[in-house]
């Protein structure tokens, strides 16, 4: 099963992740749907995920990461030296959400939020949204 990664549709922070995580991801490991999609919103009944997690969620062998460790467990599959940001997951989890949160928090004031119009995928990107 390929790994599915769920985001804030809304949020241009998000968007920009999404669009960085496609550039790094050449073997093609991540699909993605916002959490705001009919498809987001089954994954999100499906795996319990509570209604305050509403940036980023991992779905990776049938377990939902959520917060910095969705990110970092992201991290680790990237071309390059991203998947190097995956040893914070040695950082205990109260510490990497604590940051996680704050950035989370603030993702709509220091990025803005989408108004009407969104990313347009090339037709190769189109394939990995579901």
């Amino acid at each position: 099963m390929k790994r599915i990664v769920l985001f804030d549709g809304e949020c241009n922070f998000c968007n920009s992740s999404v669009q960085f995580i496609i550039k790094r991801d050449p073997a093609n490991h991540f699909l993605f749907s916002s959490l705001q999609s009919e498809t987001g919103k089954k994954y999100v009944k499906q795996f319990h995920i509570p209604d305050d997690v509403d940036s980023l969620v991992l779905i990776e062998n049938g377990k939902a990461y959520t917060k910095s460790a969705a990110a970092l467990h992201i991290a680790k599959k990237l071309d390059g030296l991203w998947h190097l940001l995956f040893l914070f997951i040695l950082v205990p989890r109260k510490i990497r959400d604590k940051v996680y949160d704050y950035v989370a928090k603030n993702r709509y004031k220091w990025f803005g939020k989408q108004e009407e119009a969104c990313m347009l995928p090339t037709p190769e990107e189109r394939k990995r949204f579901i």
